[in-house]
Parts: structure tokens; C-alpha cells; sequence
């Protein structure tokens, strides 16, 4: 790996002067090498170098080494950095360059390099960064957006062609519509599909169709061919004419890889003409064995109809009477359901009948009787008045009993007796030593008033 020009030490200004050396003066090797680099540089300024790139490698630093060759020679070149992040696309080995460059030679180790500034494609490459950089600029645009494709007509009438009149892609077009469904329209829009002022004539013949309004759907094609042969479907006035067209457009460019900015614009892409021409058309067999179909599928619903109204009318004449049949079977339901009405009613009114007297037999029986109710009245208030008694001797008794209980039981007599309660500043009462701790601060509780103090010590 090589490197690029590297900053003159201070104090070797002097090795670097350009001038004839006496034959008896002994230079250094660096003295030599930089008086080389300062011939070259003054002799070759900035200048532009057209290659084959080769054994391209991009370091970690970001500088990019390589070398520029053509089938006599070679030379080594490094792009650094700076230079190499300006790039809009990613040189490789294979391509075709063209360089700006400064000629030097790299001191340390005597190489013969060139220092590139910028890189461009050549030929075709150039061709390929205008190609990307239109493209991207009708993306921005919004001129490809999927939302604004049009749907394609499922049964055309008529088809417009736009191509050239001696095109092979016409011959195939052609042959592939009269294959599919002759009975289709076929008007041919000839243009030249390739050379000076294509595009525009192109773009013409798109506003041309789309104003005559005589064909339901336009194919755009053209066979194979380099980028330069297809070079007019990139230009921006066909994408914007083919945007413009009221008609839907189809294109069918070139073969299955080749791709240009009118494909992008159209409404629909396909990979050669004859596909265009196959998306386009419908095939008469086909549409044959489909009408076919429908007409046996209208034919066995209209069957199947028939023979289910049949069944109707059948069951419908089965369930017909006479109107004099129908009263009279009416008349004697009516009859039957009056008498069932009477025998109805007559046992409803027995069974309340018998109801009520029970009611009354059994209410009868259950009337309360006033001297029993005395009686018993009495001996449950004479009950009562001795349980009441009973009940405020015992409870004042065991009311005694709880207040001497309570008064042995209160703490204040506890501490009125010289003992005092241990507390936690948090109120728990401390009952074991092992709950404190030496330094702790804790509550003392006397009989009159309170104390805190520290743990110095435990045992």
C-alpha cells in the first residue's frame, strides 16, 4: 500500500530546489527523490487521466487507493478522504474513469503516483450518473408515485403504438395483437425511437395521442439496445409527456434488464414489446371460453330456477281450498271454541266457589281467643318484670367485679410503686434488652412525668 504527498520537514525547503546539478555533487536519495517530485509537479498541473480502474481498496482511514490503467500502461493513484466522501457513487474495479489529478511521486518509497481529486464515469458511466441524477430528481417530485399510475382498460377497442415504422419491436407488437385478439384497433404513432431530437418527437406523438383520444391505451417500445440506443426514453420531457397523457401508457423497452426513466414514469412496465403487447390485449380464446362458461353457468342457474319455482307452485296448489270449504271449517272451530269457552268458565267459577269457602273454614279456624290472649299476656309480663330484676342485680355485681379488676390492673399504680415503663422513641414498650442497642436514646415513663436516656451498656 502507498500513501499520498506528505508536508516538507522544516529544514528540507533546500532538497527541494529544481536546478542542474554539478556532475561531482553527491546527492542524498531524499535530496534526488523530492527534486523529482518538484520537476513533475511543476511540469504536469492539474490534468484529467481516462483508465480502467484496478485492485481498488478503500482503508480504514478513508483514503482510496487504486490504479489506472489502459491496455500500454499503468499508473498507482490515491483519492484521500476529503475527496473520496464527495463522491455520489462507489468506484470499482472494471470501470471506465476519468480522473483529475495531480502527478507527483511519493518520496518514501519512489513510486510514480497520481493524487486524484475528483473521478467522473466515462462513456456510458457519465451517461449512468445523469440517468440516476434525473431520475432522482422526478422521484423528488413525486413523478413516479404509485398513487398516480392508471389502472389499465380490461377490454380495449383500440391500441396506439408508439415506435418507430421500421422497428423490429413493431413486427412483433403487431403479430402478437393479430395473434391474440384481431379483432382489436391497432393505430401506430411512428417516431424515431433513437438519434437527435427523438425525445421531443417522442413526446410530441404522446401529447399527439393523448389529444386525438382514438385509443383506449398506448404502448411506448422499442427493442434492445446500449444505453446510448435507449438514451432517448431518459430524457425528462417524455416522463413528463408520458404524465401528462390522458391515455394510459405502457412501455415495453428494451429487454427484461434494462430499465429507463419513462418505465418509472408509465402507468405499467413490461420486460420486452411482446409482453406489452400480451398485457394489453385480451386473448380472444380466452374471452371465448369465458363468455362459454358464463353462458353454462346462466343456463344451469336459470334451471335450477325454473325447476325450484315448480316446486313452489306445487306446494302452493296443494294448499289451495275453496273459499266455501274454508268457511265452513271455520265455522265449526268457532263453535267447538265457544263450547270449550262455556265448560271453561262454569269450572273456573266452581273451583273459586270452593276455594273461598275453605277460605273461610280455615280463617274460621285460626280466629285468636281473648281470654287465652289475657292469660298468657299476663303470666309473660310478670316473667319479664322478674328477669329484668334478675338481670340488673347481675350486671351491677359483675360491674363491681370489673372495676376492682381494672384498678389492680392499672399501670399508674404499677408505677405509683416505683417502677417506671421502657419505651422506643417509636412507643414500642421495651421488654427485653436484646431490642436495644448501646447508644440507643429510649422513653422512661414515671408515675408523674417522663425521661429520656442513652444505653451505655447492656447485660
Amino acid at each position: 500500500m502507498w500513501i499520498g504527498y506528505n508536508p516538507p520537514m522544516p529544514g528540507e525547503e533546500e532538497l527541494a530546489r529544481v536546478s542542474k546539478h554539478s556532475p561531482s555533487e553527491i546527492l542524498a536519495v531524499s535530496a534526488l527523490a523530492r527534486s523529482v517530485r518538484d520537476l513533475i509537479e511543476k511540469r504536469y498541473p492539474l490534468l484529467w487521466v481516462a483508465g480502467e480502474i484496478s485492485n481498488f481498496t478503500l482503508a480504514k482511514s478513508g483514503h482510496a487507493y487504486f490504479v489506472l490503467k489502459d491496455q500500454f500502461a499503468q499508473v498507482r493513484c490515491v483519492m484521500f478522504r476529503y475527496q473520496q466522501q464527495h463522491l455520489a457513487w462507489q468506484p470499482s474495479d472494471g470501470m471506465q474513469v476519468e480522473a483529475r489529478a495531480l502527478v507527483t511521486l511519493y518520496e518514501p518509497r519512489g513510486d510514480f503516483q497520481l493524487n486524484v481529486e475528483t473521478m467522473r464515469r466515462a462513456g456510458t458511466g457519465a451517461l449512468f450518473e445523469a440517468f440516476v441524477r434525473l431520475r432522482d430528481t422526478l422521484a423528488r417530485q413525486g413523478l413516479f408515485d404509485p398513487s398516480a399510475k392508471r389502472p389499465l382498460p380490461r377490454f380495449p377497442r383500440a391500441i396506439g403504438v408508439i415506435t418507430s415504422r421500421d422497428a423490429a419491436a413493431l413486427r412483433d407488437v403487431l403479430t402478437n395483437l393479430r395473434r391474440r385478439n384481431p379483432s382489436v384497433s391497432v393505430i401506430l404513432y411512428p417516431v424515431p425511437v433513437q438519434g437527435e431530437g427523438a425525445a421531443e418527437r417522442i413526446a410530441a406523438a404522446l401529447r399527439t395521442a393523448g389529444a386525438r383520444r382514438e385509443c383506449d391505451v398506448l404502448l411506448l417500445v422499442r427493442g434492445g439496445g446500449s444505453m446510448e440506443d435507449l438514451w432517448a426514453f431518459n430524457q425528462e420531457v417524455v416522463a413528463r409527456a408520458i404524465r401528462a397523457c390522458p391515455i394510459p401508457v405502457v412501455t415495453g423497452i428494451g429487454h427484461e434488464t434494462d430499465f429507463t426513466i419513462a418505465d418509472f414514469s408509465a402507468d405499467q412496465r413490461a420486460p420486452t414489446p411482446t409482453a406489452a403487447a400480451e398485457l394489453v390485449s385480451p386473448e380472444r380464446d380466452r374471452l371465448r371460453m369465458a363468455i362459454s362458461n358464463l353462458a353454462e353457468r346462466l343456463r344451469s342457474y336459470a334451471r335450477r330456477g325454473f325447476e325450484s319455482r315448480t316446486q313452489l307452485v306445487d306446494h302452493l296448489s296443494r294448499r289451495l281450498v275453496h273459499p266455501g270449504s274454508a268457511l265452513r271449517a271455520r265455522s265449526e272451530m268457532v263453535g267447538q271454541l265457544r263450547l270449550r269457552l262455556a265448560q271453561a268458565g262454569v269450572r273456573a267459577v266452581s273451583e273459586q266457589r270452593w276455594r273461598l269457602v275453605e277460605l273461610v273454614r280455615r280463617s274460621q279456624a285460626r280466629l285468636p281467643n281473648p281470654d287465652e290472649l289475657s292469660a298468657k299476656t299476663t303470666y309473660w309480663v310478670s316473667r319479664l318484670s322478674v328477669a329484668i330484676h334478675t338481670g340488673l342485680e347481675r350486671a351491677v355485681s359483675a360491674c363491681a367485679q370489673a372495676s376492682a379488676s381494672l384498678a389492680h390492673l392499672d399501670p399508674a399504680r404499677v408505677l405509683a410503686r416505683g417502677f417506671s415503663l421502657v419505651q422506643k422513641l417509636d412507643g414500642t414498650i421495651v421488654r427485653d434488652s436484646e431490642t436495644v442497642a448501646v447508644g440507643e436514646t429510649i422513653s422512661l415513663r414515671f408515675a408523674k412525668g417522663r425521661a429520656r436516656a442513652r444505653v451505655s451498656e447492656k447485660t
